[in-house]
């Protein structure tokens, strides 16, 4: 498995966190993979085979070649059909929504084709193009430049999206929204709103997410690490109460996490 990661053109970094590419060879025996939320937003080129996403336990979709990832509460499986290549960019949750005009909520929970976002001939110009470049260096060129040009103005995110955005990033998601928020609890259903069209989910979602990769990264890179201390580090109530997290968003515990050869590519990402 060869996993890498990229920087963004300074221009594009407050709404891009990295492009990211994985390359698998095709074994005989794929294993499905199980993807749980990070509280970002993708949008990925499928350069290699395809790639199977498990919509009940026996039944599955094929994946668009190109596509966008919305916000996702519940983890899913996919399984690869053989070789494994992918390019995909991985936006802050704010970011995505300063290229299209539909409401981001219209793509949480699914894989959306991209020319139902940018229509069809200037996603297949792009598709053409990210096929047809000869390696990562040169996707990166060819998205910069399609996400600059659809920046025609320079971007603004609604100041009290980002400020709950940075914050519950600062806090790594523990931080309340009544805290955030302070005095002015008024703009609670204002903020509720907001976040629903450019974010995807509701506040409180997002800072469970977040604060559950605190976790994971914790587990993951310590896994003889005490779960009661990992809970206390990530500000949960109680390690019943980590656990109770962690399983809404994973469907399994953190000790089934550790070792679980159907969590090998999530392992990855989160490392």
């Amino acid at each position: 498995m060869n996993y890498q990661t990229f920087q963004p053109h300074p221009d594009l970094e407050s709404l891009i966190s990295c492009y990211w590419t994985l390359e698998v060879p095709a074994t005989d025996d794929a294993q499905r993979q199980r993807i749980i939320p990070d509280g970002t937003i993708e949008m990925a080129f499928i350069l290699g085979d395809d790639i199977k996403r498990y919509t009940t336990e026996d039944n599955f979709i094929l994946q668009p070649r190109s596509m966008v990832l919305g916000q996702t509460i519940e983890p899913f499986y996919i399984e690869p059909a053989g070789y494994v290549n992918t390019f995909a960019i991985r936006f802050y949750p704010y970011g995505f929504a300063n290229f299209v005009t539909v409401p981001i909520r219209t793509l949480a929970n699914k894989e959306t084709p991209i020319e139902m976002l940018f229509g069809e001939e200037t996603a297949k110009k792009l598709e053409q193009e990210i096929i047809q470049a000869t390696d990562a260096k040169q996707r990166i060129e060819i998205i910069e430049r399609f996400l600059l040009k659809k920046l025609s103005e320079p971007s603004t995110v609604d100041n009290i999206v980002k400020t709950t955005i940075d914050a519950l990033l600062s806090t790594k998601g523990s931080t309340s929204i009544s805290n955030i928020l302070k005095e002015d609890l008024s703009k609670r259903r204002q903020l509720e709103r907001k976040f629903a069209r450019q974010i995807g989910i509701s506040p409180k979602q997002l800072g469970k997410v977040i604060r559950l990769q605190s976790a994971l990264k914790m587990l993951l890179n310590e896994e003889g690490e005490n779960l009661t201390n990992i809970a206390y580090e990530s500000e949960y109530y109680d390690q019943a109460h980590f656990i109770k997290d962690f399983k809404e968003f994973t469907g399994i515990s953190p000790k089934e996490f550790l070792g679980n050869e159907n969590m090998t590519l999530s392992s990855v990402f989160y490392k």
